[in-house]
C-alpha cells in the first residue's frame, strides 16, 4: 500500500468554529491563568477541586448557535468521565449488588414457613419465636447505619466482604443451633450481616451510574431484593417440609459461599471516595483481580488523561459513626423524604403481613397455598422498579430538554439549578395515587370475602405501586446525597424498618377492632395524608438543596484547610 494512503496530514486549525474550539480549550487547560485560584494550589489541587464540584457538561441550547453547540459538545468531552467502567463491567457490578440485596431480603422471608417447626423443636411459644422476627428487624434498621458509614469511608468492597463473613458465620451457627437462646442471638448476627447489602447496592449504583441513567440501574438493583417475597416463602416451605428447618440455613450457607467467590476475586472497588470514577487505584489491601488489571493499564502511561479522576484528598479511616446517618433526619429535604418513603411502603408491609391470616381465614388455604399466594405481590414488586426506572430516566431527559440542557450520560453533570425533585416526583405521583386506591379497594373486597382472583390482582397492583414509589424516592435520595449514598439509604432502611415493624404489629389488632375494610382504609388514609410532602419538596426542595450544598461546601473547605495544615506541620 502506498505510504500516502496510510499517512494523515495534520492541517492547522482555522475558521471561526475552530477558533471557538481553540478559545474554549485554552480556557479549559490553563487553570493557572485564573486569578481566583491561589498560587499555592498545585495542579492536583485544581483537578481535585474540579472533580469534587463535578465538571459542568450541561449547556443551554438557546444561547448557542448550532455550529457552536457542536464545538461545545466537543470540548465537553475533554472533562473526566463519570465512570470508566464499561457497560459489561457495569452489568456485572450491578448484577452482583442486586444478588447481594437478594440475600438481605430472602433471609427474612425464607424463615417464615419454619416458625411452627422451630417452636415445636425448642419447646417455646409462638410469641417467643415471633420475637426472633422482631429482633431481626431491629438489627436490620440499626446495623446499616454503622456499615453504611464504613462503606462510604473505606469502600464498598471491604463492607461487602465483612457483611458476608458475618452472614456465613451466622448461617453455620443457625444450622447447628442447639437451643432457643442461640437462635435468638444468631438471628441478630445474621441480620447484622445481611441488612446492609441493600444499602450497599444503592451506593454502588450511585458510583457507576450518572444521574441521567440512574433510574434504570437502580431498578435493576432493586429486582434482587424484591424477588424474595415471591420465592422466599415457597423455598422455605419446601425445604422445611422435606429436609427440615436446619437445611434452610445450610441452603443459605451454600448460596452465600458461592457468591463470595466472584465477589473476592473479581468485584472491583467502586466508591467514588476511594477510586474516583474508577481510574484511581484503591488501597493495596482492597484490590480485586479487575482492579489490579486496571492499575497495570494505568501505570503504562505517566500522564493523567481526560478520562482519569484527579487525585482525591487523603482520608483517614475512622470508626463508623451511626450518627452520620441519623443526622440526615435533621436536613429539611432529606428528613421529609425519609419520612415520606417510610409511609409509602406501609401498604406493602401490611398486605404482606396479613396475607397468611386473611387467606387462611377466608379461603381456608394450607401453608403451601399461603406460600404460593405471595407470588402476585412479589411479581408486582419485581416488575415495578424496572419499569419505573425507564420512566425516571425518560422524564429526567425530557425535563432537561425543556430547560435547553444537553445530557451526556457518560459525564458528570452540574445539577445545581436542575429541578431534580420535580423530575422524580412527576413519575412518583401516579403510583402513589394508584396505591391509595388499590389499598382501599383491597381492604373492602377482603372485608366482604371477594373471589380469590380479585384479591390476587389487587395484591399485584399494591406490590407494583408501593415498590415503584419507594424506588423512585430511593433514586431521589441518592441524587441528593451523591457522596454518601450508602449512608442515606441506610438511614432510609432505618426509618422503613421502624415504620414497618409498627405497622405489621398493629394491623392484626386493627383488623379485629375495625374490620378488614376499616384497617386498610386507615392504611390508605395515612398514605394519602402524607402525599402533600411531595408537593412541598417540589416547591421548596431546590432552595433547601442549595442551602445544604453551600453549608457542606464550607465544611469541606474548612476540613481541607485543616488537612493541609497537618501536612505542612508534618513536613
Amino acid at each position: 500500500m502506498d505510504e500516502k494512503t496510510t499517512t494523515h496530514e495534520h492541517r492547522p486549525i482555522d475558521g471561526p468554529r475552530n477558533d471557538l474550539i481553540r478559545t474554549i480549550s485554552q480556557a479549559t487547560v490553563e487553570p493557572a491563568a485564573n486569578p481566583d485560584i491561589p498560587e499555592k494550589h498545585t495542579v492536583s489541587d485544581v483537578r481535585r477541586e474540579s472533580f469534587e464540584t463535578q465538571h459542568e457538561d450541561i449547556q443551554p441550547c438557546t444561547t448557542t448557535a448550532p455550529s457552536d453547540m457542536e464545538a461545545v459538545r466537543t470540548v465537553s468531552t475533554q472533562g473526566p468521565l463519570y465512570s470508566i467502567f464499561t457497560l459489561s463491567q457495569k452489568r456485572f457490578i450491578v448484577f452482583m449488588s442486586a444478588t447481594g440485596g437478594f440475600f438481605s431480603a430472602i433471609s427474612a422471608n425464607i424463615y417464615l414457613p419454619a416458625l411452627n417447626a422451630l417452636a415445636a423443636d425448642f419447646g417455646v411459644s409462638a410469641s417467643l419465636i415471633n420475637l426472633t422476627l422482631t429482633t431481626y428487624m431491629i438489627f436490620q434498621g440499626i446495623v446499616p447505619l454503622l456499615m453504611g458509614d464504613l462503606a462510604d469511608t473505606v469502600g464498598r468492597r471491604p463492607a461487602y466482604i465483612l457483611c458476608f463473613i458475618l452472614y456465613i458465620s451466622a448461617n453455620i451457627g443457625l444450622a447447628l443451633c442447639p437451643d432457643y437462646a442461640s437462635l435468638l442471638v444468631l438471628r441478630c448476627l445474621q441480620s447484622s450481616g445481611s441488612s446492609t447489602l441493600i444499602a450497599l447496592g444503592s451506593g454502588v449504583v450511585a458510583d457507576v451510574a450518572d444521574v441521567s441513567e440512574r433510574g434504570l440501574w437502580m431498578g435493576i438493583n432493586a429486582a434482587g431484593p424484591n424477588v424474595s417475597p415471591a420465592i422466599g416463602p415457597v423455598i422455605g416451605g419446601v425445604i422445611s417440609q422435606y429436609l427440615g428447618w436446619r437445611w434452610i440455613f445450610w441452603f443459605l450457607l451454600i448460596l452465600s459461599c458461592t457468591y463470595m467467590i466472584p465477589l473476592v476475586l473479581f468485584y472491583p472497588e467502586t466508591s467514588r471516595n476511594v477510586v474516583g470514577n474508577g481510574s484511581l487505584p484503591p488501597q493495596r489491601w482492597n484490590v480485586s483481580l479487575v482492579s489490579y488489571l486496571q492499575v497495570r493499564r494505568a501505570q503504562k502511561g505517566s500522564l493523567p488523561t481526560p478520562t482519569s479522576s484527579p487525585p482525591l484528598p487523603h482520608r483517614r479511616i475512622t470508626f463508623p459513626n451511626p450518627l452520620h446517618g441519623l443526622a440526615l433526619l435533621g436536613e429539611k429535604e432529606i428528613g421529609l423524604l425519609l419520612a415520606f418513603n417510610a409511609v409509602v411502603f406501609i401498604p406493602y408491609y401490611v398486605t404482606l403481613a396479613t396475607t397468611p391470616y386473611l387467606f387462611a381465614r377466608i379461603y381456608h388455604f394450607s401453608d403451601v397455598q399461603v406460600g404460593l399466594s405471595f407470588l402476585p405481590l412479589g411479581a408486582g414488586a419485581i416488575l415495578a422498579p424496572i419499569i419505573n426506572g425507564h420512566f425516571l430516566d425518560l422524564n429526567f431527559r425530557r425535563t432537561a430538554k425543556k430547560l435547553g440542557m444537553v445530557v451526556d450520560r457518560k459525564r458528570a453533570m452540574d445539577l445545581t439549578s436542575f429541578p431534580l425533585e420535580k423530575a422524580r416526583m412527576q413519575v412518583l405521583m401516579p403510583f402513589i395515587l394508584l396505591c391509595v386506591v388499590s389499598t382501599l379497594t383491597y381492604g373492602w373486597i377482603m372485608h366482604f370475602n371477594a373471589p380469590l382472583p380479585a384479591a390476587l390482582v389487587l395484591q399485584f397492583v399494591i406490590g407494583m405501586c408501593s415498590t415503584a414509589a419507594f424506588g423512585a424516592l430511593n433514586v431521589l435520595l441518592v441524587d441528593l446525597c451523591p457522596k454518601t449514598p450508602t449512608t442515606v439509604i441506610a438511614a432510609n432502611n432505618f426509618c422503613r424498618c421502624l415504620m414497618g415493624a409498627g405497622a405489621t404489629a398493629a394491623v392484626v389488632p386493627a383488623i379485629e377492632g375495625l374490620g378488614t375494610g376499616g384497617a386498610f382504609s386507615l392504611t390508605a388514609g395515612v398514605l394519602a395524608a402524607v402525599t402533600p410532602i411531595a408537593w412541598a419538596l417540589v416547591k421548596k426542595g431546590p432552595k433547601w438543596r442549595e442551602e445544604r450544598r453551600v453549608r457542606l461546601a464550607k465544611i469541606e473547605e474548612r476540613e481541607e484547610e485543616k488537612r493541609r495544615e497537618r501536612e505542612d506541620g508534618e513536613e
